[in-house]
C-alpha cells in the first residue's frame, strides 16, 4: 500500500478491510464495464438505466462502509486525542457525500 498521491493523509487498513473494499470496487467496474457494453451494444434505455442503477446503489454501499470505518478508526481516535477538527472535516465529507 503505497503513499497517496492524491491526499494528504494517509490510513493503515487491516487487510480484512482493504480486502472488502477492494473486492467491492471490482464488483463495481465490473458492473460499469457492463453498462458501457449495454451501450456499445444499443440496448434498451430503460435497461441500461437499471443497470445504472444498480452500479449507483453498489457505489453508494462503498461509500456508507468506508464512511462507517472512518468513524469508527480515524474519527474516533482523533476526538479521544481532543482532535476537534475532525469534526468539521467529517462534516464536510458527509456534505460532500449528500450531493
Amino acid at each position: 500500500m503505497d503513499d497517496c498521491p492524491c491526499c494528504h493523509k494517509t490510513k493503515e487498513r487491516s487487510r480484512e478491510e482493504y480486502t472488502r473494499l477492494l473486492n467491492r470496487l471490482s464488483r463495481i467496474e465490473g458492473q460499469i464495464r457492463g453498462i458501457r457494453g449495454m451501450v456499445e451494444k444499443s440496448c434498451y434505455c430503460p435497461d441500461i438505466l437499471r443497470q445504472a442503477a444498480a452500479a449507483n446503489a453498489a457505489l453508494n454501499a462503498f461509500c456508507r462502509e468506508l464512511l462507517s470505518q472512518h468513524i469508527r478508526t480515524c474519527v474516533a481516535d482523533d476526538i479521544r486525542s481532543g482532535k476537534d477538527e475532525t469534526l468539521d472535516e467529517l462534516m464536510e465529507t458527509i456534505q460532500k457525500l449528500m450531493k
